[in-house]
């Protein structure tokens, strides 16, 4: 039976955050992936963001919310990345080859201080706190669909493929920042592309 539905019915637009609450995340994205979490107080964050210490609380109840938020923007930006580029490719082998240089822009251009989930995770100690909770999701994601990429491209051992990609981004990300892209990138593009030679079919 087809039903229809009323030109009249109002519609529902995603609510966007408030000037304030979008002001604060950007300002702890900066000030946190920046300094690091722990080191950046309530104070420094509200005086840049330009908002009161009560709009912080209304908005996040508190410091740790806001640091979840900033970890869910860095989840929800890399999630957007892998859309577009599936949109963008429409060959999964030339899928995985898009993976790999978007990775590797990333460590030379944006992730310039380590991977932020990283560099959460070492504040955070507690396995089972919210924000390594948070960690955990993002990655096994990160993870799964790193291995659904490789499963389309018809790659062997998608999930050892996968589980290396995983290994050599997190290792890139951190010998980026130390020992500078300019070594770091080249190589990890290099080692990726032959992880994904040794996986395809004979």
């Amino acid at each position: 039976m087809k039903t229809t539905t009323s030109s009249s019915a109002p519609t529902t637009a995603p609510k966007r955050p408030s000037a304030a609450r979008a002001r604060l995340i950007d300002t702890a994205t900066r000030l946190f992936y920046e300094e690091g979490i722990h080191a950046v107080g309530v104070d420094r964050i509200t005086d840049e963001a330009a908002v009161t210490r009560a709009t912080l609380y209304n908005q996040f109840g508190g410091k740790e919310n806001l640091v979840l938020a900033y970890l869910r923007n860095e989840d929800e930006m890399l999630r957007a990345m892998f859309a577009d580029a599936g949109e963008a490719v429409t060959d999964p082998a030339q899928l995985v080859d898009a993976v790999i240089d978007g990775i590797a822009a990333d460590i030379r251009l944006r992730h310039t201080r380590g991977c932020p989930f990283i560099n959460a995770a070492a504040e955070y100690p507690d396995a089972d706190g919210a924000v390594r909770l948070l960690i955990d999701e993002h990655r096994e994601w990160f993870r799964s669909t790193l291995q659904a990429v490789a499963e389309q491209a018809g790659l062997e051992s998608p999930v050892d493929v996968a589980a290396s990609l995983v290994l050599l981004r997190d290792a890139a990300l951190v010998g980026g920042y130390i020992d500078g892209d300019e070594r770091v990138t080249p190589a990890f593009e290099r080692t990726a592309r032959s992880v994904v030679a040794a996986h395809r079919p004979l």
